[in-house]
């Protein structure tokens, strides 16, 4: 697609649908067409808020727009999704791609069939980036991740593994470089009724492995990921944005200044905009949404 302007809309008025509304806003090669939710109450407030037009009815939205942002309730994010690529519409959608395999294989294969860019919601790599995990010279032995969260009812549509673990085991696979040989890991309920607390234990071909743990039933948020190489270990911390290096690789101290690190959701929507536009690789395929979503399907039992 050759173009300086991009038709663009936002299906989800909550906090990441405002979130994402107003990165569209601001965006210069952006014409934000509107935003729907079903809720008219709360998407008329986030239109005015972003001076854009609220929907009522997402096929609306999706015949007056080139692509579309899904940033509902996670359970809608693959029939939604499917809807917006049968229609032709370029699509983000937030992690996790969908709550069913069968959903996220048809969107794959829907965007590959009708040659539309499918990116997937995994900031965290935009932070890697920037700390220059994604140029090193040797992969890593071994990566260990915790992610935990308060309580919260947002989120409880799905598994915390599909919720918030969904970030490390995109990580894990991406730096990697490959879906795991084998996945061994339990999820359980604490005060919803999907499971809140998670942890697995990934084998990679080579040897390496990947132990993380997640939650959502912790009083503060704490998101650690320590990464092993042969010549040294990386401890990232993703909520203070610090972290330890004994690799000697030259990764990238000051990181939390980048610009990918300090506005990730707006570095996912420029690439976004860019792969449509300009044909730049997508930053996170559908295929990768598809692959975390699979390991988070094995982990919860919902795999064999």
């Amino acid at each position: 697609m050759k173009s300086d302007s991009l038709k663009i809309g936002v299906i989800g008025a909550g906090v990441f649908g405002n979130y994402h509304a107003g990165k569209c806003a601001a965006h210069p090669r952006h014409d934000f067409v509107g935003i729907f939710d079903p809720d008219h109450k709360r998407v008329r407030e986030v239109a005015k808020r972003h001076k854009t037009r609220a929907f009522d009815n997402c096929n609306t939205l999706l015949s007056e727009v080139d692509a579309v942002i899904i940033a509902c309730v996670a359970v809608h994010h693959g029939p939604i999704a499917i809807a917006a690529l049968k229609a032709g519409r370029h699509v983000f959608v937030e992690k996790p791609i969908a709550d069913s395999l069968k959903s996220a294989q048809t969107m794959v294969r829907l965007a590959k069939g009708n040659n539309l860019v499918l990116q997937v919601g995994h900031q965290e790599r935009f932070v890697a980036r920037a700390i220059g995990l994604d140029s090193t010279p040797k992969q890593p032995t071994k990566i260990t991740a915790t992610r935990f969260g308060p309580v919260s009812q947002r989120g409880t549509d799905v598994s915390v593994t599909l919720d918030l673990m969904t970030h490390d085991l995109d990580m894990a696979m991406w730096l990697m470089g490959e879906p795991p040989t084998s996945v061994d890991g339990e999820s359980l309920c604490v005060y919803s009724d999907t499971p809140d607390a998670a942890r697995a234990k990934l084998v990679f071909s080579g040897g390496a492995t990947a132990h993380l743990e997640a939650s959502r039933c912790e009083d503060d948020p704490d998101r650690v990921m320590r990464i092993d190489y042969p010549d040294g270990y990386v401890r990232i911390d993703f909520v203070n944005k610090t972290f330890e290096d004994t690799t000697g690789y030259g990764f990238n101290k000051d990181f939390a200044d980048h610009p990918l690190a300090q506005d990730s959701l707006g570095a996912g929507t420029s690439a976004f905009t860019s792969s449509i536009l300009d044909g730049t690789p997508v930053a996170v395929s559908g295929q990768d949404g598809l692959n975390a979503l699979e390991v988070a399907l094995k982990i919860d039992g919902r795999l064999s």
